[in-house]
């Protein structure tokens, strides 16, 4: 791997307050720290710009389930959209109270119209999608292993 290096001006209270968050983070230094800056930058940029990226990422939903039909709505919509939700995990934090995570993977655009269907959905108090990296990666139909040796 071929490396550049460059230079940046940049204020001292925001390098200081930088300097916080990688130490905080545990990144090993402020060169890790830009480079997954830029790659999560560039990421971002991808899925936004490509509705035909396939993504993986999770959704994660707060919600009242007493709140109307919600949790039948939420499960409608899961099993609609059963070949890119891929996983869920559902906890009961109260009486009221439920947190759903969904593993997803698709098309840019149909995991976003997944994410804000759900997320707009009356009682749901919080929402949020979040792409992770395997942007690119290709599917493996029911799950089938890979070379990381685990299913």
């Amino acid at each position: 791997m071929n490396l550049s290096r460059f230079g940046v001006s940049i204020e001292e209270n925001l390098l200081a307050d930088f300097d916080r968050l990688i130490r905080r983070k545990g990144y090993a230094n402020r060169s890790e720290a830009i480079r997954a800056l830029i790659r999560n930058l560039l990421l971002d940029t991808r899925v936004e710009e490509d509705a035909e990226a396939e993504v993986i990422g999770t959704l994660t939903l707060v919600y009242d389930h007493h709140a109307g039909e919600l949790s039948s709505r939420l499960t409608e919509l899961e099993h609609r959209f059963h070949h890119a939700v891929v996983s869920t995990l559902h906890v009961h934090f109260d009486e009221r109270n439920c947190l759903e995570v969904l593993g997803v993977r698709g098309r840019s655009a149909e995991v976003r119209q997944i994410s804000d269907s759900l997320i707009g959905t009356r009682g749901v108090h919080h929402g949020r999608l979040i792409i992770g990296s395997g942007v690119g990666a290709s599917r493996r139909a029911g799950g089938a292993a890979h070379s990381s040796g685990h299913t």
